[in-house]
């Protein structure tokens, strides 16, 4: 019986294994970066045979493909010895895996079934998380025989903030963030029982009350930035003054000029740890100007000057940051500027671009749109605009930071960015071509 409900929602054009080691490495993927991507490897390929089209075929991949050549012959001349080779496993895997996850995304039903499973594979990010700091929970924890290892800080990772399974707090306020739209989308499912609204209700009261404790200032944006996105257009004319007003004093506590009366009235409503993480003014009071951000991208843009065709090399911002200033950072902390140091402004031009476009596609396609309720299933169309808005969420995260360097939201962003190829093309009108769509990806799709 669990095989068969297991089995349940198969996309036409997925295949039947696939699709079982599919949901299995969904729900293991924030628990084991190796396990989940054995599982969704062994997807991945079988998700990329028998296609009747092949991976160049299909338009969406062009950029993709140009980016990955010009990424090649750009570790040829890098800078930074053999760690270009190493980095392009950040990307050309996943490049494939774009394309290759597809199949088990085509349907409005199995995009919310997997949407379910990250939701579910959530839960033991958020005990440990919430044992780590109220209970002092510490690992190394073992599960099945070594395979499973889970690296528990006492009191968070960095003191006091919840990180949960993840190294550190500000990555799994990135994944909570990621996963947020998607427990909204199941508590606001029509036609729940009782009992499993209820635990869709408790499951989103845990997510929240971790991602708050995570004092991640992108992830707090992220959970408030999904509320509107997945209650949809037609509840904003109330929704978004109601926002607005209780957000108020949280802006009045934050922003630099506000009277001092009103600021101090302000604070009094508002937790000092919230007001007080917010305000950017304090933290750079306390370090030096050249710690800051603000210090690298400046740096990365100088980099980028010198070397805008072809990069530096995957890394090169680790190594060539600390001769400039003095100061260690891994990355750049902003996305495309790491693109474009690593690999040039083309690539980063090109990669950015697929991401934007898939985006403002899909809104303009009427992924808000309540659509034909009778075929398409108003809890489908919750999901679909989840399926954004997890998608928005982690693009904004990676304007100030680099989540993806993490193998596991990196995963779950390629799978996204598929699932919203899917619903780009869920929409299309049914009088196009047959030959503008991938045949065996579209022809999946349901009317």
């Amino acid at each position: 019986m669990a095989v068969a409900w297991i089995a349940r929602h198969r996309p036409v054009a997925a295949s039947p294994l696939g699709w079982v080691v599919f949901q299995f490495g969904l729900f293991l993927l924030p628990s084991s970066a190796l396990l989940a991507g054995l599982l969704l490897l062994t997807a991945l390929v079988l998700g990329s045979c028998q296609r009747a089209q092949p991976f160049w075929r299909d338009p969406w991949n062009w950029p993709l493909l140009i980016a990955a050549l010009l990424m090649l012959f750009g570790c040829v001349q890098a800078y930074s010895g053999a760690r270009p080779w190493v980095g392009l496993g950040n990307w050309l895997p996943f490049f494939w895996a774009f394309w290759g996850f597809q199949p088990y995304l085509v349907s409005d039903q199995a995009r919310r079934r997997c949407a379910l499973w990250l939701v579910a594979g959530t839960v033991p990010v958020v005990i440990t998380g919430l044992g780590q700091l109220w209970w002092g929970w510490q690992g190394p924890w073992q599960v099945l025989g070594g395979l499973i290892v889970w690296f528990v800080a006492p009191g968070g990772e960095p003191q006091g903030r919840l990180s949960g399974l993840f190294d550190y707090a500000n990555i799994a306020g990135a994944w909570l963030a990621l996963v947020w739209p998607f427990c909204l989308a199941a508590l606001l499912q029509p036609a729940l029982n009782r009992l499993r609204r209820s635990m869709a209700l408790a499951v989103a009261i845990a997510v929240v009350a971790a991602l708050v404790l995570t004092d991640s200032r992108n992830a707090w944006g992220g959970l408030i930035l999904a509320i509107p996105f997945v209650l949809g257009p037609a509840r904003w004319p109330w929704l978004l003054p109601l926002m607005a007003m209780a957000l108020m004093p949280v802006i009045l506590a934050v922003v630099p000029g506000t009277p001092s009366g009103l600021q101090q009235w302000a604070r009094t409503l508002v937790p000092e740890g919230i007001w007080a993480r917010l305000n950017d003014m304090r933290y750079i009071q306390e370090r030096e100007l050249m710690s800051t951000r603000l210090s690298q991208w400046g740096v990365a843009l100088q980099l980028i000057d010198l070397r805008p065709w072809l990069g530096w090399g995957a890394a090169a911002f680790s190594v060539l940051y600390p001769l400039r200033t003095g100061r260690w950072h891994g990355h750049a902390h902003n996305l495309p500027l790491e693109l474009a140091v690593s690999h040039g402004l083309p690539v980063a031009l090109l990669v950015v671009g697929t991401v934007l476009a898939l985006l403002i596609t899909a809104l303009r396609r009427g992924v808000f749109n309540a659509g034909d309720l009778t075929n398409r299933g108003l809890s489908s169309t919750v999901f679909d605009r989840a399926w954004w808005a997890a998608s928005l969420i982690l693009v904004m995260m990676h304007a100030t930071d680099m989540p993806f360097f993490d193998s596991r939201l990196n995963i779950a962003g390629w799978i996204l960015l598929a699932g919203l190829r899917c619903i780009i093309f869920s929409q299309q009108p049914r009088q196009r071509s047959g030959s503008e769509l991938d045949d065996d990806v579209g022809s999946a799709v349901p009317g």
